[in-house]
């Protein structure tokens, strides 16, 4: 098992208030976790969830009250210009020096069809990532830029940039999407899932041309003191999560997330999200994860304990993994 391995906390945007998880993140910094990801929402999944704050504006908060490093997924290039995010995030940047990173995707349009475009099949989606990330590199790195895709840009320049770029990691669910990844992002994310599957998307982003580049994954997991209060979280705030993404990328509101997770079938609930109170099980399902060749963990715990969580784990699960 690898040693240099980092340990965050998932800031759950779409769970919590900021205000909230700004607390919470101070509390896992204090417990041993360290590093930070949050993902950028217009809306939650479900009504049930009930919250979405405004991921950039709570990261500069969480920075600086933290000594953690912090990263966010976004989909630039619909509700969001990308020469937008290009400045957003060469900001924290030039304020957080290397401690600031973005992942890209293709996007959902629960959050992305709120400005009315129509919203693409996947392949066109995906070329018009590649063509973001690109012009997010180019502004970076000084340049002037004109283009008309992959919406129209003229005479873009920043004029605060940082001394390095933030990292550019992209995000994959497939093995297909993993491979294509590898070829141009600086590393990987995604999400965990049964262990062969989880090593398909690996083995395909390395052979993609990932080798070497960090892979960091997001553990969707529901742990409180009793099993059942876990079972029970878990379903109320994260099952309609774990349908194929191919459906879950069409749906446009929380609504329609809230309907779909009434056909949820418990055993894949259960499969896809790793419940448990035992936390001598959920080291043993992160060693797996090390194993598989993720450097950067980053824990959701998806039911409402938040605080049970950060200090159980802190107290138990990183010394574990950190050995």
């Amino acid at each position: 098992m690898r040693q240099n391995v980092t340990i965050g906390y998932h800031a759950s945007h779409e769970q919590f208030p900021p205000g909230m998880l700004l607390s919470l993140a101070q509390k896992a910094e204090d417990a041993g976790f360290r590093a930070l990801l949050s993902s950028d929402h217009f809306n939650p999944w479900t009504p049930a969830q009930g919250e979405s704050g405004f991921a950039w504006s709570w990261l500069g908060a969480a920075l600086q009250a933290t000594s953690l490093p912090a990263g966010v997924v976004c989909a630039p290039g619909y509700r969001y210009h990308p020469a937008i995010i290009a400045q957003a995030a060469a900001t924290l940047a030039e304020m957080f020096r290397g401690r600031f990173w973005i992942a890209v995707g293709s996007g959902q349009a629960l959050n992305e069809s709120i400005t009315g475009e129509v919203w693409p099949e996947k392949g066109a989606r995906n070329a018009r990532l590649l063509a973001a990330a690109t012009l997010m590199r180019r502004l970076w790195a000084g340049e002037t830029v004109t283009a008309d895709t992959p919406a129209r840009t003229v005479n873009a320049r920043l004029h605060t940039r940082p001394a390095e770029p933030p990292l550019l990691v992209g995000a994959a669910l497939t093995p297909a999407t993993a491979a294509w990844v590898g070829g141009w992002a600086d590393g990987l994310i995604t999400v965990a899932m049964p262990e062969d599957e989880l090593a398909e998307v690996v083995n395909a982003f390395r052979r993609g041309g990932g080798e070497g580049k960090p892979m960091h994954l997001k553990v969707d997991l529901s742990y409180a003191r009793d099993d059942g209060e876990a079972r029970n979280g878990a379903w109320d705030q994260w099952r309609a999560n774990v349908f194929p993404a191919t459906v879950l990328e069409t749906l446009r509101t929380p609504e329609q997330f809230a309907a779909i997770g009434e056909f949820a079938d418990p055993a894949k609930v259960f499969e896809k999200i790793r419940v448990s109170a035992d936390l001598e099980k959920h080291i043993r399902w992160l060693r797996t994860d090390i194993d598989l060749g993720f450097t950067h963990l980053y824990l959701h715990n998806v039911n409402r304990s938040q605080v049970e969580f950060i200090e159980d784990f802190g107290r138990e699960v990183l010394p574990a993994l950190s050995g």
